[in-house]
């Protein structure tokens, strides 16, 4: 197979096999970062759905939201406890409405005993989905999957992630018990011990195109952290993987491998969105994947330049209990009102037991930021 380039027209100097070091963007003053006790309270069941992580979000209408959940507990909650909970390995939650009577309704899938299981489950049977994140495209929904089996590790990080598929939904205004959907495995990712480049940790659609953010870790070279890359394909080939391109020090190419890094210390999951009234974008995650910071970059082009990270929130969670940890920043763009971003992350513990011990522990919770005008440009 024969590769190719299409030249770009804005200058690439400051994008090479380094990372860009200037700030290419006026990045907006953070005026206040609060926690937003009614967001938390929408995830605060006491029956069905008590508790789950990832806490992605799609538009699937202007008031219609698709919540993306990884592993989830699904039982009771008694005396601030979740005894006999069960774990599944991802749901989904709709909410109808973005206002104070906003209502959620979570959906998990069913095992052949008619049990609690996971929504989503690998057509080849192997291992199991903790969804990514999700994008809807005309009249389709597009939800990554990252595909994980065990290893032989036997703490909370004994797992490791072996492929990526694209789920197409064809009907998603229909409930989800009676969607049609269709995995296709993405052919562009590196699963090895040294080396993993994964696609579909946020997407956006932008002029006639839908970007598909992921990142590249090298875990054989010292120091690496992992680093922020983007492809993207027409709007209407997007479900045809020979459409994509990657941006690359030469501008849009046919080779994954050649993906210019754009930002550094990246977690696996992450969202790129629009700011608050349509100017620029802005890149939000925990700081290298597990910290107790939020941190934010601002561009006004989703290729990048990417601006140096901004602290948009500190979780105070692990601070006060050495037992936690937080994780999976996030924000959720269609919800952007006036200046303000509502993010979100997860808070778990190294403690498996305690997700049943403590009713307090594993579930969303959310802040928000308020942003002001860009200091003044010398």
């Amino acid at each position: 197979m024969s590769h190719f380039c299409a030249p770009i027209i804005m200058s690439i100097a400051a994008i090479s096999t380094s990372l860009p070091a200037q700030q290419p963007f006026p990045i907006p003053t953070i005026l206040k970062s609060a926690p937003a006790p009614d967001w938390n309270a929408k995830f605060a069941n006491t029956e069905g759905w008590i508790g789950g992580d990832v806490v992605a979000s799609v538009a699937l209408s202007p008031k219609r939201i698709l919540w993306l959940f990884g592993d989830t507990l699904l039982g009771t909650v008694k005396e601030a406890k979740r005894p006999g909970a069960k774990m599944v390995n991802n749901t989904l939650g709709i909410m109808d409405g973005l206002g104070k009577d906003a209502t959620i309704r979570f959906v998990a899938g069913k095992a052949k005993d008619n049990s609690p299981a996971a929504f989503l489950i690998p057509g080849d049977g192997k291992g199991w989905f903790w969804p990514q994140s999700g994008i809807r495209v005309g009249d389709r929904l597009f939800i990554f999957l990252p595909q994980i089996e065990k290893t032989k590790d036997s703490g909370v990080f004994g797992f490791k992630l072996v492929a990526q598929w694209l789920a197409i939904v064809e009907n998603p205004d229909a409930e989800p018990e009676k969607w049609q959907v269709k995995q296709h495995k993405i052919p562009f990712g590196e699963f090895k011990p040294h080396r993993e480049r994964s696609w579909g940790s946020a997407a956006l659609e932008e002029n006639g195109h839908v970007y598909v953010f992921g990142y590249d870790h090298d875990r054989g070279k010292k120091g690496s952290t992992r680093k922020l890359i983007v492809a993207r394909a027409p709007v209407k080939q997007f479900d045809d993987f020979t459409a994509w391109r990657f941006f690359t020090s030469k501008g849009w190419c046919d080779k994954p491998a050649d993906s210019a890094p754009l930002a550094d210390g990246l977690a696996t999951e992450f969202t790129v969105g629009r700011l608050p009234g349509g100017k620029g974008f802005v890149t939000v995650y925990t700081e290298i994947g597990l910290s107790d910071r939020i941190l934010g970059r601002f561009s006004n082009a989703l290729e990048g330049p990417w601006s140096d990270p901004v602290l948009l929130y500190k979780c105070p969670e692990m601070a006060k209990d050495k037992g936690v940890f937080s994780y999976a920043g996030k924000a959720h763009a269609w919800a952007a009102n006036g200046n303000e971003l509502l993010l979100s992350y997860c808070v778990n513990t190294w403690d498996f037991a305690r997700l049943f011990r403590e009713n307090d522990v594993y579930r969303p919770k959310f802040v928000r930021v308020t942003l002001g005008a860009p200091p003044l440009m010398d």
